[in-house]
């Protein structure tokens, strides 16, 4: 026989755990209504604006701590948000072993429109269209020969995946989007 008890208890545990994460998801839901409905109330009226943008990646680091990333064109002042002309678009960064990858969200561009910079510990990307601005400044977890810079940009997503660099330094270069 098995014990019918002990099993509703163990499905009670399960559910409460789902239950506590909904009650949390919730609350940050709340609190995120009430900073965007306090923040947009102090924009300059009269004036047309937009579009909005504004989101954030969470993950873990390394040292098992949550990572929170921006990204948009909204930006906090201690005046109230300030909306750029510019966008900074979302990015991940990949450390490879013998080569780091950076991925970035850039939709509604094509590849010629895109520029990229790279010098040994930065990678800047930079769009400049008459529909569409982008600009991101990446800070490299490690040193790249930047002559060695490949990129590719795909349904919106650009990779450029650069070659760790053994030591001295190199000078920077720009990459051709393939």
């Amino acid at each position: 026989m098995f014990d019918t008890w002990g099993s509703r208890r163990r499905r009670r545990w399960w559910f409460d755990i789902f239950e506590e994460m909904e009650r949390e998801f919730e609350r940050m839901e709340e609190m995120m209504s009430r900073i965007f409905e306090q923040s947009f109330a102090k924009l300059p009226a009269g004036k047309e604006q937009g579009p909005f943008i504004y989101g954030f990646s969470v993950t873990v680091g390394p040292d098992g701590k949550p990572v929170v990333r921006e990204f948009g064109n909204v930006r906090p002042t201690p005046r109230g948000p300030m909306v750029q002309e510019e966008t900074e678009p979302l990015v991940d960064v990949m450390d490879e072993g013998d080569y780091v990858k950076v991925y970035a969200e850039l939709p509604g561009v094509n590849k010629e429109d895109i520029k990229l910079n790279a010098s040994e510990d930065e990678l800047v990307i930079s769009v400049d269209t008459p529909q569409r601005k982008y600009y991101k400044e990446v800070k490299l977890p490690a040193r790249v020969k930047p002559d060695t810079a490949k990129a590719s940009y795909k349904n919106g997503v650009l990779e450029a995946r650069l070659e760790k660099q053994e030591k001295g330094k190199e000078r920077g270069r720009r990459i051709v989007v393939e």
